[in-house]
């Protein structure tokens, strides 16, 4: 799957907000939120009032930019997220914290999404023992995640046992701070959501 290569602090700098794509860099003075908070390109001699499209665009840029989704993936997920029963906006939040790269990250297997995938694609994460390699790929109540055994003499698993003692997972998670190892508890729940977007312009974005 095609994914963005470009400089991410570009992405933050785009939308107006920190993404957090840098994990702990983007708490830091070096962030370039902090260093030149304007857009990138040429700036208008004057401001200029966003239209109602370029809001809903903003809000659905900030979700892909997020999850490192580019956009034929991203729509996917909205078709399914907007076939399920609820509100369309909660079933996209849901799906997207399903991610088992975003699982690992909110479990604190990496101190970003971006680390978290190619952690994934490098085949360092099992879940219920077997190894998935698939970044996509949608954890479920019950599942078990930890680390692959042969990848724990690897500094980014010693990494990760450092990184546990200040890690804070969501209601629907489950660590195991001497293990390394999280469980699913239940599905995902849309306030939890560590990306902020807003789901309800990102439907208006799509229904327009």
């Amino acid at each position: 799957m095609a994914r963005y290569h470009g400089p991410v602090c570009r992405l933050c700098r785009r939308v107006g907000e920190k993404l957090l794509l840098k994990g702990e860099r983007c708490a830091t003075p070096r962030c370039s939120m902090e260093k030149r908070p304007t857009p990138p390109g040429q700036r208008p001699s004057r401001p200029r009032k966003m239209s109602d499209y370029a809001l809903r665009l903003r809000e659905k840029q900030k979700a892909k930019y997020s999850y490192g989704m580019l956009e034929r993936q991203f729509y996917r997920f909205f078709t399914k997220a907007d076939r399920s029963t609820g509100p369309t906006g909660d079933n996209m939040k849901q799906l997207l914290e399903r991610r088992l790269d975003a699982t690992a990250y909110r479990l604190g297997f990496a101190e970003s999404r971006n680390q978290a995938r190619q952690f994934v694609q490098h085949g360092h994460v099992t879940v219920n023992g077997r190894k998935v390699d698939i970044p996509s790929f949608l954890v479920k109540p019950g599942d078990v995640i930890t680390w692959r055994e042969k990848c724990m003499k690897k500094e980014p698993y010693k990494l990760a046992l450092e990184r546990m003692e200040s890690v804070i997972v969501p209601s629907w998670l489950s660590l195991d701070k001497a293990k390394v190892s999280g469980r699913v508890l239940t599905l995902p729940v849309p306030s939890e959501s560590a990306a902020k977007f807003d789901g309800k312009m990102i439907v208006e974005y799509y229904h327009r």
